[in-house]
């Protein structure tokens, strides 16, 4: 018995692996998120295993089926609608019950869209960091931004094209200038990758948003973007229209010292 994570195409069904069309035919069961999707793959290697639909999102019903069938000796294979479970998609729950139960896992190598995309990007490869999704709410999001903002490391993120306007915008506000390569519809006919600086993405996608998936990398934040001064962050984040409290809650959290420390810059900033 055993579960198999598995990475399926994120767009060329040619990349997958004679590994993986060999667990998808052999499994007893395949535990996918979206069974309409996963039908074309198997349809195209005529994989005739059966499909049940699994996802963190919707309740313990098809968590607890999974773990039952494990228990009884059978074979499981988990995917996604592309690239690998876990990342940014349903798995990791499951993942955590079955470290709780004793029970196995393997995982079958595939591709995953943000590696593509930081190859492709120009930008450099080391180190770098994967975000996933941001926030939908533009508070929420801005202040996530705040807490990226002084990495040196190369960012990705995982962006829906109805939300990438908003998102270049709030990286702007927050980042500064940066280089960002928009990689869309990865490994398929129509793969398309656009480095240019962050104000021209900003503006580029404001009245017509990018068609397909897509994934953003932008740079890290150079040497001459260092942090500064706590006064120098409090003015920032006031000049961008955040209270007073809030501007000292999200610095404090942002460079790991204590709140009182930053409540003392704002004095100082208010002296000034």
């Amino acid at each position: 018995m055993s579960l198999y994570i598995c990475a399926t195409p994120i767009g060329n069904l040619s990349e997958a692996s004679p590994r993986l069309i060999e667990v998808l035919k052999t499994a007893d069961v395949i535990a996918t998120e979206d069974t309409r999707h996963t039908r074309k793959l198997s349809s195209h290697y005529e994989i005739r295993t059966k499909l049940m639909h699994y996802s963190d999102h919707h309740g313990a019903k098809g968590l607890e089926k999974i773990i039952a069938l494990l228990k009884e000796g059978k074979t499981v294979a988990l995917v996604s609608d592309a690239g690998m479970p876990l990342i940014s998609d349903p798995g990791y729950e499951l993942v955590v019950r079955l470290m709780e139960e004793g029970l196995h896992w393997e995982v079958i190598s595939g591709p995953t869209a943000l590696i593509n995309a930081l190859v492709l990007s120009g930008l450099p490869t080391q180190p770098f960091y994967f975000e996933g999704f941001l926030p939908r709410k533009k508070t929420e999001r801005r202040s996530r931004l705040l807490t990226l903002r002084d990495m040196k490391a190369t960012m990705i993120f995982y962006e829906a094209p109805t939300r990438i306007a908003a998102v270049l915008s709030d990286m702007l506000e927050v980042f500064g200038e940066r280089r960002v390569a928009l990689c869309r519809e990865l490994t398929k006919l129509h793969e398309e990758v656009i480095r240019l600086p962050l104000s021209d993405a900003a503006l580029e996608w404001k009245e017509e948003a990018p068609r397909g998936e897509l994934v953003l990398v932008v740079e890290g934040a150079g040497e001459s973007e260092a942090e500064g001064t706590l006064e120098e962050a409090l003015q920032e984040l006031l000049e961008m229209g955040y209270r007073k409290k809030e501007a000292i809650e999200l610095i404090a959290g942002e460079r790991g010292v204590p709140k009182r420390e930053v409540y003392q810059a704002a004095l100082r900033l208010e002296d000034k």
